[in-house]
């Protein structure tokens, strides 16, 4: 399961024009599920999420966690995050899960961040969505659960 993560003063995405999820201060998270992926990886990337220390303290310092600023997280499907593109110029999804695979994980990862206490909204799994954020730093990390990168 692969997470790219963005530090966010306010995100929202929209599908059609509806807006189907939005927050303010916290993270956006574009997550990508892979065909090995189980729940560990999702509770892996949820745990790790959420004590990531890549908000700032009192001296202006990454050192406060999103459970610390009580922040929001956007949570985006993102199938892809395995795109290969390391042969021609079409990239291969094949490590990416089929869709029915992918969302029962997209479920459960939002589920897991809902029972750490965390407002989370979210995109439309398959939909083509519009995301719109103000990144704050900018601070981008990328997770992997098999932790390749």
């Amino acid at each position: 399961m692969r997470a790219v993560i963005q530090r966010v003063s306010r995100s929202e995405v929209t599908v059609g024009g509806e807006t189907t999820g939005a927050i303010g201060d916290g993270l956006l998270v574009l997550l990508g599920v892979s065909n090995r992926d189980g729940d560990k990886d999702a509770d892996y990337l949820a745990e790790k999420i959420v004590h990531l220390r890549i908000f700032e303290d009192d001296q202006g310092k990454m050192n406060r966690s999103l459970l610390e600023t009580e922040g929001e997280i956007l949570v985006v499907s993102q199938f892809t995050l395995y795109g290969d593109c390391r042969k021609g110029r079409r990239p291969s999804y094949n490590d990416a899960a089929p869709p029915e695979r992918a969302e029962t994980l997209y479920e459960y990862f939002v589920m897991v961040l809902k029972e750490k206490g965390i407002p989370v909204a979210t995109g439309r799994f398959q939909a083509m969505m519009a995301v719109n954020l103000i990144n704050v730093g900018p601070v981008t990390i990328l997770l992997d659960s098999e932790k390749r990168f």
